[in-house]
Formats: C-alpha cells, sequence, structure tokens
C-alpha cells in the first residue's frame, strides 16, 4: 500500500502554478538532407516567473524531452522521430530520443506536461491549447540554438 500510494503522488498535477506563461506552441522541423534528421521542438514562453521556478522536462505526444532555458525567456524542448534517419543506427539504443518511452499521463494531441522543482520536489502541471505552427524545412541539420 505504501508504494502505490508514493507512486499515485509522484505524477500528482498540480491545479495551479504561481508562474505566467505565454502561447505555447511547437513546431515540426526536417533536415534537408537526407539522414538528417526530424522532430518537433515545443516552445514554452514564460513572462512571469515570481519563484524563479525551474521547468525539467516536458512530456508531449506520447515522449519525454529535457527543457532548456532560451534567451531568458522561453523553454524549449527537443524531440527527434524517426523519419529523415539513417537507415544503419541502431535506434533501439538511442535512449534520449524517446521513440519507446511510456509516458505517465493520458494528454490530448494539443497538452503537455511539465515538470519541474519546487524545494526540492519534483512537482507536475498541464499546459492545454498547444497550438501546431509551420513547419520548419532546414538545408542541413538544424543546431540547438535560435
Amino acid at each position: 500500500m505504501i508504494n502505490f500510494s508514493s507512486c499515485a503522488g509522484t505524477y500528482k498535477l498540480e491545479k495551479s502554478v504561481r508562474l505566467t506563461i505565454g502561447e505555447v506552441y511547437y513546431q515540426n522541423w526536417v533536415a534537408g538532407v537526407q539522414g538528417g534528421g526530424a522532430g518537433f521542438n515545443i516552445f514554452i514562453p514564460v513572462s512571469d516567473n515570481p519563484k524563479n521556478i525551474m521547468f525539467d522536462s516536458v512530456y508531449f505526444k506520447g515522449k519525454k524531452a529535457k527543457l532548456e532555458f532560451s534567451n531568458n525567456t522561453i523553454f524549449i524542448g527537443r524531440f527527434k522521430t524517426t523519419k529523415n534517419r539513417i537507415r544503419d543506427i541502431n535506434m533501439i539504443s538511442d535512449s534520449n530520443d524517446g521513440f519507446s518511452e511510456k509516458i505517465p499521463f493520458n494528454l490530448n494531441d494539443n497538452e503537455c506536461v511539465v515538470s519541474y522543482l519546487n524545494n526540492n520536489k519534483i512537482k507536475y502541471f498541464k499546459i492545454e491549447n498547444i497550438i501546431k505552427k509551420e513547419s520548419i524545412l532546414y538545408q542541413k541539420t538544424p543546431s540547438k540554438k535560435l
């Protein structure tokens, strides 16, 4: 019984978080060279964060990605997909791409869950109404810089 209640509490969604989030959106991308990869990035703009909450990860479209803080205003989650990849790569051994990961949340296509650290405890909140923006077609493999 202790393990069950501990596990259930681990993924409890917070009802409110004291910060202001702008319009959250995602974009698909494809490298312009064969085998250069493809994926999608989710962008979470934060305009007011009074407690300086630092996001950790995002669960979106059945995958999990670490969030990076960019330009002091936006968190970005980067997801790679199996499209436009070199066929010789053993994708099963690639642990960072999230191909086979089971996420602990039931989400619609326009929803994500963000994990963050607060007082040394991992907490979670849901973002709804995520917008899909036009895809980006790169001439080569994209860099992590925006």
